[in-house]
């Protein structure tokens, strides 16, 4: 006689799927033992890659600050040929050495900004451009005022249609808005030298209009007689 068929619990067939899928695993490690070693092992060897990298930036800014901090008094006394280049006989190293060696940190791209005033302060300003387009400062007040240095080395060569739009991108991204109405005034400026006077005239009334105690503000009546000219 047949005995009846056990019935299985559901507890039963959770218990025995769980002992199947163990055993699969441990059956696939197993067979790609190698593998999963090398998988762990790259994913620990890129671990310590990003620690040392992050680790490494820290202390390279920190050797970058300390140089430019070193280096800028002979900026703020305007003597820029010896800013860019450093003082072999004080060890101190120049502007140019600083981006050279840290440009990636953050004292390293605002030494490129230094770098590129000192350019321009000398009248290289195709030097001053290529210094201004690579510095990246995180401040967003000091980067507008990288756009304008970007403005400025454009228009003392000539582009003036860029140096405008530059400029204009300046005042937007001034939060302080210390120099917005001077970039407005030098963006109407340059779009007027660009034969472009309605965008000239328009940033010259945003700029009356907002900026009204500004000195540019007063200047901006004898560009708007040019404008409409």
């Amino acid at each position: 006689m047949l005995k009846p068929k056990k019935k299985v619990t559901k507890r039963e067939i959770k218990e025995d799927t769980l002992v199947t899928a163990y055993f699969e695993a441990q059956s696939w490690f197993e067979a790609n033992r190698k593998r999963v070693g090398t998988i762990v092992t790259t994913v620990l060897i890129a671990a310590i890659a990003v620690w040392f990298y992050f680790n490494n930036l820290t202390t390279q800014n920190k050797a970058a600050t300390a140089d430019l901090g070193n280096i800028l008094r002979y900026y703020d006394q305007g003597e820029y040929e010896t800013a860019i280049n450093g003082s072999p006989r004080e060890n101190l190293r120049g502007l140019r050495q600083i981006v050279d060696e840290y440009g990636g940190t953050a004292s390293g791209e605002l030494a490129a900004f230094y770098l590129a005033n000192s350019y321009y302060a000398l009248g290289e300003y195709a030097k001053a451009l290529e210094y201004y387009e690579k510095a990246e400062v995180n401040d967003k007040s000091i980067q507008a005022s990288v756009t304008a240095g970007i403005a400025a080395c454009r228009e003392a060569l000539g582009a003036y249609a860029e140096a405008a739009r530059a400029y204009e991108k300046a005042a937007k991204d001034d939060e302080m808005k210390l120099h917005t109405a001077e970039n407005l005034y030098r963006a109407a400026h340059c779009y007027l030298l660009a034969g472009e006077p309605k965008k000239a005239e328009d940033l010259l009334k945003s700029l009356k209009t907002n900026y009204s105690m500004s000195p540019f503000a007063r200047e901006a009546d004898r560009l708007l007689v040019r404008a409409a000219s």
